[in-house]
């Protein structure tokens, strides 16, 4: 029979990798770094869900942009059909647009001087008026896309991201497409661009530290908690386990001791730290947890992150932390891409707190669902249409029965 000693220290060896010290054959665990820990990754329905109803919304989104990056925002159908691949559309542009008109309106052109005329695309006086209202949206809340900008390059190692990296993510952090261009030049006492954007490497640098973007969500949620109930709080990370989870002792011990730690924020210098560290562990998730924050959906694709590792000083193996830490993060699978999630957003498949930039998407649904209502009540008519001409020609029929029979 094995010791209760040596039951634990065998359940350490095999699924935390730790090796005995000569000194100490049987390891105080609680000295080893966190990222040793092996935690199963759990399937959440309703975080999966959250992502799987956006797909439509996402589709129509990325044929839009396909048009609108053409030279006077038009372009010959058969130019598009021959793009599928690239915006992921698995069926005939067509049938796309049977299914979601009032995007665009249809033309006949010429694609070269004595050619004959072909059918064109362009983007049609109910999409101009949207965006007309998404540069209203984005200039009532320039401020915040220009203090998640600072954000984003005060959180870096040097104070500077290439200029494509931040091209990249534009979407997932709800920059408008001409930020570089408008948006960066209004604020020459944050951002530096160095270099050319299209002509080789250029970098946006932050010019000037800015105190009020550099405390994280967790620490004013702490000041706020504090302020309310007149107790300090410590600024630290919110655990929600997902339904049916269970930890081992072990696990919730490290989990536990590492919760303890003292908050490390995603501003502060960390240069000093060992990158094994728990420490810098606990800096890495405060990170990841906002950088999350500031995105449009609480949600970022794994890859896309990953792009940022020189930046943030993640680990190469960083995208463990989403599964080790499975109270603060969700891993999504959906659609073949992993998805880093951030579990206190959300209330079942719905964000708790919309991001003001939101209201683009739900100006773009608005002007989806008014083009899905009308080809619902268009089909309505035809089918009612197919049913009086059918009653038309079973009456005839009958008619001409009776007659038959008379003779």
């Amino acid at each position: 029979m094995f010791s209760k000693t040596q039951i634990i220290f065998f359940y350490l060896k095999h699924n935390l990798n730790l090796k005995p010290t000569p000194t100490n054959p049987f390891i105080n665990f609680q000295s080893k770094p966190i990222s040793s820990l092996k935690v199963v990754w759990r399937k959440d329905m309703k975080l999966d869900h959250a992502i799987e109803i956006d797909k439509r919304y996402n589709l129509c989104a990325r044929v839009v942009k396909e048009v609108l990056n053409e030279p006077g925002q038009v372009i010959p159908l058969r130019y598009l059909n021959k793009r599928r691949e690239r915006m992921r559309l698995n069926v005939k542009v067509t049938t796309f647009l049977t299914d979601n008109p009032g995007l665009f309106d249809f033309y006949y052109d010429r694609i070269k001087p004595k050619t004959e005329p072909v059918k064109f695309l362009r983007i049609s006086d109910r999409l101009k008026d949207f965006l007309e209202e998404e540069k209203r949206v984005y200039n009532e809340n320039e401020h915040w896309i220009m203090s998640k900008l600072c954000k984003l390059l005060m959180m870096s190692k040097d104070k500077v991201i290439s200029v494509d990296k931040l091209v990249h993510v534009k979407r997932d952090f709800g920059f408008p497409n001409d930020f570089l261009v408008n948006l960066v030049p209004k604020y020459p006492q944050y951002f530096r661009l160095v270099g050319c954007p299209g002509e080789g490497t250029s970098f946006l640098e932050l010019v000037s530290w800015e105190p009020e973007f550099a405390k994280s969500v967790i620490e004013r949620r702490a000041e706020e908690e504090s302020r309310l109930t007149g107790i300090r709080v410590r600024p630290n990370f919110h655990v929600k386990l997902p339904s049916g989870s269970f930890l081992r002792k072990e696990m919730r011990e490290w989990v536990r001791d590492w919760m303890e730690l003292d908050y490390v924020s995603p501003y502060e210098d960390v240069s000093h730290l060992d990158q094994a560290s728990r420490e810098m562990e606990k800096r890495m998730v405060g990170v990841f947890h906002e950088l999350l924050s500031l995105s449009l959906y609480k949600r970022v694709p794994v890859p896309i992150l990953g792009k940022f590792g020189d930046e943030f000083r993640f680990s190469n193996e960083f995208s463990s932390v989403f599964t080790r830490h499975s109270g603060i993060f969700y891993m999504s699978l959906k659609g073949g891409i992993k998805t880093a999630m951030l579990r206190e957003a959300y209330k079942d498949d719905k964000l708790i707190d919309s991001d003001p930039l939101l209201e683009i998407k739900d100006k773009f649904y608005e002007l989806l669902e008014e083009g899905w209502r009308e080809r619902a009540e268009k089909l309505r008519l035809q089918r009612e249409e197919c049913k009086k001409s059918m009653e038309i020609m079973a009456m005839r029929n009958g008619e001409y029965d009776r007659h038959a029979s008379d003779e």
